[in-house]
């Protein structure tokens, strides 16, 4: 069931999540509480499933995805986690194996951003971290990327 409403005032910087965290909070997270923290990728990129790693996590509605397109302060923020994100990527390499759970959560990045923000956004992440991928020569499994060729 949607949460109506409770994932676009934490996303517009005005909420908290299920953890009492804001918005700001998860973003200034250092390298090592993203990598051990396991509930927070839910609220900063939200889908309109549940979450299977993370039972309870918000789910979008179809009144939260139209407002999270419309809302410039929910754009904002998911261009800074997108970016935290990536930084993240770029910086630590434990997630360059064939498999680990970095992997989902880049799937299901990708995956918002295409909802959320558009095709333009969610390619160019799939490329950022593609990019890592062959830089590194990561084993990364076929099966991972071909969920991050159709997210």
């Amino acid at each position: 069931m949607a949460d109506t409403g409770r994932i676009v005032a934490f996303l517009e910087g005005e909420g908290l999540d299920g953890s009492g965290r804001s918005l700001f909070a998860i973003l200034g997270f250092d390298d090592l509480r993203l990598e051990t923290t396991h509930d927070f990728v839910q609220w900063l990129f939200p889908l309109t499933e549940p979450s299977d790693a993370v039972p309870g996590s918000p789910v979008l509605g179809a009144e939260d995805v139209d407002a999270i397109r419309a809302s410039s302060m929910a754009q904002c923020a998911l261009a800074a986690a997108t970016d935290r994100m990536d930084a993240f990527y770029r910086s630590t390499h434990d997630w360059l194996m064939p498999n680990d759970h970095n992997h989902r959560r880049i799937t299901r990045i990708i995956r918002s951003l295409r909802l959320l923000r558009g095709d333009e956004e969610a390619d160019a992440f799939r490329a950022a971290i593609l990019a890592r991928v062959e830089a590194t020569r990561a084993p990364i499994s076929a099966l991972s990327r071909g969920y991050w060729a159709t997210a």
